[in-house]
């Protein structure tokens, strides 16, 4: 038999996760070499940050779609579905094309050495753009930046969100320590744009950019915005734009389309036509779903993929600043290897009642282990082990001006969104 099915192909690169995380880019570019090299000829931008990476990616083809270019966009993890990792102008990877790419990269795989599953999926984003021809791919990077898998890539334009503490164990316990693993995607002679803001590591990150020629912008200096009444003027480069609409809720969305007009000016520079209408329909367009995502008004219920505290502390702000007076019923997911007391001690205080729970997935924390932090901040709450139930329960103690806030991992998000509106974010099924 010649092929795989898609669940069959999902089966075998799943299985490459017992492989773990390892950092390099030696096997990437080996995989990439038995298909002849298909990065060295493409046009991308690169992003790293410890925050809001996936919500400029989404800016960025958003804009450019609009301005005609066919757009590569390169995102992780998915909420519900592997397809969703690889888009072309919004649209994912159909399920037999992603088998059938699946089915081929095992070929060139090491028997002895074979690659991650972060890095096997790195190199089908990079053949799958190549082969539609696609003018310019946006590659977010997955964990890091030096030794991840998107840094086998070298792009037109770098870009750096922010800088906050995630991933410890694997990046350093130090902000400058995760900062100088995100300062590996920075390129000799390629500019990068950055909305990093601690004074220290923006001096980091200018020093590094003039060590390798690398024109430096950040936001706050050389790009500044403003909102008002729900819109976004952005003063530029060179450029200013007033009365941008985004599509995108949250206070730090601002900051992010700041970040990705920095980036869209830069590409003017080198050649690309970028109409000013096309900005504006596309930041207005863009959506990023899971992120501050309104998807019931009564009771009312967002789903906010904060798995951080710099990002549980952006996505307060915002529920404090859009819905002040509301009654909010924490439903609560988070991993393991996450900062779990300082996040359980941002958004634990702004909530009213809690319900601790847990997303199928083995690296979740258990709930138990999150209702003994969350008393210690001496909240009332429960546990709810099956995330399902969770929000049932959620909705029967619910009034109808109640606001049900569904956060803690992107993976608590994803398992949530399959199963309050499954017509849109349906689930892969795979053999357990």
């Amino acid at each position: 038999m010649q092929g795989w099915t898609y669940t069959e192909a999902l089966n075998y690169i799943y299985s490459l996760q017992k492989f773990g995380i390892k950092f390099g880019l030696s096997k990437t570019e080996n995989i990439l070499k038995a298909f002849g090299d298909p990065h060295k000829e493409k046009i991308y931008i690169h992003i790293a940050g410890t925050n809001g990476k996936g919500s400029v990616a989404v800016f960025l083809a958003s804009v450019l779609k609009e301005a005609g270019y066919r757009v590569g966009l390169y995102t992780s993890p998915h909420l519900v579905r592997f397809t969703e990792r690889f888009r072309i102008n919004g649209e994912e990877i159909k399920k037999e094309e992603a088998a059938e790419l699946i089915f081929e990269l095992r070929k060139s795989f090491s028997p002895k050495e074979p690659p991650t599953f972060f890095e096997a999926a790195t190199a089908m984003a990079i053949i799958y753009f190549a082969c539609h021809k696609t003018d310019i791919d946006i590659m977010e990077v997955g964990m890091g930046g030096r030794l991840d898998a998107t840094n086998v890539i070298h792009p037109v334009v770098s870009v750096i969100t922010n800088i906050g503490l995630d991933h410890q164990q694997y990046l350093g316990s130090r902000l400058i320590d995760i900062a100088k693993e995100k300062a590996g995607i920075i390129k000799n002679g390629v500019e990068l744009v950055t909305g990093v803001t601690q004074p220290e590591l923006v001096s980091f990150f200018k020093e590094v950019a003039d060590h390798k020629d690398a024109p430096f912008f950040r936001v706050g200096k050389d790009m500044k915005y403003r909102s008002r009444n729900g819109l976004i003027d952005y003063y530029g480069i060179k450029t200013s734009f007033r009365g941008l609409k985004t599509g995108m809720n949250g206070l730090f969305q601002a900051r992010n389309a700041a970040i990705s007009l920095g980036v869209l000016e830069l590409l003017r520079e080198k050649g690309f036509k970028i109409e000013d209408i096309a900005i504006y329909n596309g930041i207005r367009k863009a959506f990023w779903p899971g992120r501050m995502h309104m998807i019931s008004d009564s009771p009312l219920i967002i789903l906010d993929g904060a798995h951080n505290p710099y990002a549980m502390k952006m996505l307060c702000k915002a529920i404090e600043q859009k819905y002040p007076d509301k009654r909010i019923i924490l439903v609560l997911g988070i991993m393991k290897d996450k900062n779990i007391k300082a996040m359980l001690r941002t958004i634990i205080p702004k909530s009213n009642y809690v319900i601790y729970t847990r997303p199928v997935y083995s690296r979740a924390a258990e709930p138990e282990l999150l209702e003994r932090y969350g008393a210690q901040i001496s909240k009332k709450g429960e546990v709810v082990p099956r995330l399902t139930e969770a929000i049932e329960r959620a909705k029967n103690i619910a009034d109808s001006d109640d606001l049900i806030l569904i956060t803690g991992s992107l993976f608590t998000v994803g398992e949530a969104l399959a199963y309050l509106d499954p017509k849109n974010y349906f689930p892969d099924k795979i053999t357990e």
